[in-house]
């Protein structure tokens, strides 16, 4: 448990819940407090100000002037502040002269006597408004202001209310501002509670050093493994990535972006929108080969999204490829050698019987063609990985009963600089027209290879005797998935070819879908794939 947990013992979202709930009786006590004061000094000036417009009222009457200044007040002024008294629900008004001896008072024992109260400061012309706890009609709010005649300060009139109306009028609006904050407090303490359990759901009940255990730990698998690894929630926005899967995707993967706007297989878009698991899904990424396994992603029955992870097939895909083309050698050898013993034993038994001229005769022949059928390589394709090449695919060619040829223009006197981008673009080219002149209805079935070198520049050209390609496939022939072969587990070859082109800043496309004369025909350019003339020279 974390150590600057409050409570050890209990829950994390019940400590938040508590801590809430202390804040919001905190706050809703201090207000209460503040607006308690603002009301007893508001209410307190509200009375002060009210006895001060009575106060003015009467200290600008006529009557009250000339008896202010009279040395024997009229028995109407006394009668006059009782009136004023009665309608104002004031608790006093008291009229003195300008020595401070009370002229009118609700009691009238006590005029002719000095009023209680400091009466300098009116006398000066100051208007005075204070709250007094002792006097002689008890507690009050009173204001006092001068009575003038003409310039001349002749007297002061003083209207108090009682401090218990006061205090009534602030209890009262006290226990409104009490019921406004308890409202209030529970306001807060059921936000509080829905805050709480709003965390409980998004955090799925785990405490703090749970969570902290858990980004460790995600942390340590997400980075830690050589594999790479894309989550997307249920938007389809990209929420987890490692580097290794930004490398093996080779595109950035901004957390928060949407996966469609991310330039990536195909395949890839359509495993997350499909939602179903996927299992060891082939794609191609750059001048990657990548196996792809997706799983949705769900908990309480609620989607999450889906999680992906890549691993790395190149090397395999390549080492399979050169596996795939040295035994396509050995079974030409291989045929070759079996042709080969025939010849033999059909040379010693000519030799056997004694038939020496036409054993010469058949030796010449098999050289003579055998000389022929190599000459065309050894002329104009001098690099001995396109020899291998073209040797494997002839071989192959012919155990299907089929010939391949090359172009009588074909010409590359340079060697090949990465024989793997060589095979991959022109042996899969060679596979397909071979599978499709196979499976055409032209007999004898051909496929026709062109290589011509252009500088370091390799131009590559295969054609083939089949049916040529459907008007519907040829506007997706290079996306992953897409075969005309119907058995399953075809679809990379073109892409492949197309990637690893691109990679070089070259290309591969459909330069003609086929027609009645011949089949399809791809074109492919390779830069940098050849030595430049001057360099083999040298």
């Amino acid at each position: 448990m974390p150590k600057w947990a409050l409570f050890p013992r209990m829950r994390f979202t019940r400590q938040v819940l508590l801590l809430q709930i202390g804040v919001v009786v905190l706050v809703v006590g201090l207000g209460v407090a503040l607006v308690s004061s603002l009301l007893r000094t508001t209410l307190s000036k509200q009375y002060g100000e009210r006895a001060l417009a009575v106060a003015k009222s009467v200290a600008t009457e006529p009557a009250v002037i000339a008896d202010a200044t009279a040395r024997d007040p009229s028995a109407t002024l006394q009668q006059r502040v009782q009136a004023v008294t009665k309608e104002n629900d004031a608790l006093f008004v008291v009229i003195t002269d300008d020595h401070g001896i009370r002229l009118a008072h609700p009691k009238p024992d006590l005029v002719g006597q000095e009023v209680s109260t400091p009466w300098e400061e009116v006398i000066a012309g100051n208007d005075v408004v204070s709250e007094f706890r002792s006097g002689t009609l008890g507690p009050s709010v009173r204001s006092k202001t001068p009575i003038r005649q003409g310039s001349r300060i002749v007297g002061e009139v003083s209207v108090g209310y009682e401090i218990s109306e006061l205090t009534s009028e602030f209890n009262r609006l006290l226990v409104l501002t009490m019921i406004f904050g308890g409202g209030a407090l529970l306001l807060g303490a059921g936000a509080s509670a829905l805050l709480n359990r709003r965390l409980r759901r998004v955090t799925h009940g785990l405490e703090p050093h749970e969570l902290t255990e858990l980004l460790y730990e995600h942390e340590a698998v997400l980075h830690g493994i050589g594999e790479g690894v894309l989550a997307v929630d249920a938007e389809h926005r990209v929420t987890v990535r490692n580097d290794e899967a930004e490398r093996l995707l080779d595109t950035p993967l901004p957390v928060g972006t949407p996966l469609e706007d991310l330039d990536l297989s195909p395949r890839v878009h359509k495993a997350v929108a499909e939602g179903r698991p996927v299992d060891n899904l082939l794609a191609v990424a750059g001048n990657r080969v990548l196996v792809i396994n997706s799983r949705a992603v769900q908990r309480d029955e609620r989607s999450l999204g889906t999680v992906l992870t890549f691993r790395d097939r190149t090397d395999l895909d390549t080492l399979t490829r050169e596996l795939d083309g040295i035994r396509s050698l050995s079974d030409g050898l291989r045929a070759q050698r079996h042709e080969f013993a025939n010849r033999l034993h059909t040379l010693s038994g000519l030799l056997q019987l004694g038939h020496h001229t036409e054993a010469e005769e058949y030796l010449q022949t098999l050289t003579e063609s055998t000389a022929s059928r190599a000459e065309p390589l050894d002329d104009r394709v001098t690099d001995p990985y396109l020899q291998a090449l073209l040797v494997a695919k002839t071989e192959q060619a012919q155990e299907k009963g089929m010939e391949l040829r090359l172009a009588d223009d074909a010409w590359v006197p340079a060697s090949v600089t990465d024989p793997i981008a060589a095979g991959t673009v022109i042996g899969n080219l060679v596979d397909n027209a071979l599978h499709a002149a196979r499976m055409g209805p032209r007999r004898p079935a051909w496929v026709e290879v062109g290589l011509l070198a252009d500088g370091a520049t390799l131009h590559v050209s295969v054609v083939d005797s089949g049916p040529g390609i459907d008007e519907t496939l040829r506007d997706k022939l290079f996306d992953e998935g897409v075969s005309t072969k119907l058995s399953p587990g075809h679809g990379l070859g073109l892409a492949l070819a197309r990637q690893a082109a691109r990679a070089r800043d070259g290309d591969v496309w459909l330069a003609d879908p086929g027609g009645s004369t011949t089949g399809a025909l791809f074109v492919a350019k390779l830069p940098g794939l050849l030595d430049r003339p001057e360099e083999t020279d040298a």
